[in-house]
Parts: structure tokens; sequence; C-alpha cells
């Protein structure tokens, strides 16, 4: 399985809205991004197909994209709801994607 590693600058998250800006920078979603959990989920889903515009940076399909958290433990004190909206975010694209009948796509990767 071919995988893709993004490196999401987290020392950079401070609060909600700033999760939405270092996510929507580090992986391209589009301008109109709502900047809310849902529309971070509906971007995610579509990774693996660039046609749908919603993320710059894609996998192919049957690849794997690895969200890397350098400094895992400093984000997560510093930012315990922020962090757990990542976790519940991924953990909703993937199984979203399994109900539609596609495979996972998201992992996290605690550097």
């Amino acid at each position: 399985m071919k995988v893709t590693i993004v490196d999401i600058p987290v020392h950079e998250i401070v609060d909600r809205n700033s999760f939405h800006i270092v996510f929507q920078a580090a992986l391209g979603f589009p301008q109109f991004y709502g900047r809310n959990l849902d529309a971070w989920i509906d971007c995610m889903h579509t990774v693996d197909d660039p046609a749908a515009g919603m993320v710059s940076v894609t996998v192919e399909v049957g690849a794997l994209m690895v969200l890397a958290i350098h400094g895992v433990e400093d984000f997560r004190r510093r930012c315990p709801q922020e962090y757990e909206a990542l976790v519940e975010c991924v953990a909703a694209v993937n199984q979203g994607r399994v109900i539609d009948g596609l495979p996972p796509v998201l992992a996290l990767a605690f550097v």
C-alpha cells in the first residue's frame, strides 16, 4: 500500500479557529471551506478523489494519507479539545468511507 505522509504543524494550533487555518493550509482545502468539523470531514473524505477539488494534497485510490503530528503530547496538553476533534474526525472520515463501500484513507502518526 502506498502511503503519503503529511506533516501537520500543530504547534501553530492554539484554538478551534487556528485548527481550521492550519489544516486548510496544510491540505489545501478550498477557499469556501466552512471551518467547522463537518466541513473538515467532508474535505478529508475525498483525499483520494482529486476531481472533487476538496484538497490539494491527494493520494491514489487504495493509498493511505498519514497525518504526522509532531509534538503530540504538547498538542494534547495545550489544546485538548482540538486534539480530541482531530482523533474523532479521522475516525469519522474512515467510518463514513467504510459505510460508503470505500477503504479507510486516513491515519494518524503521533511523533
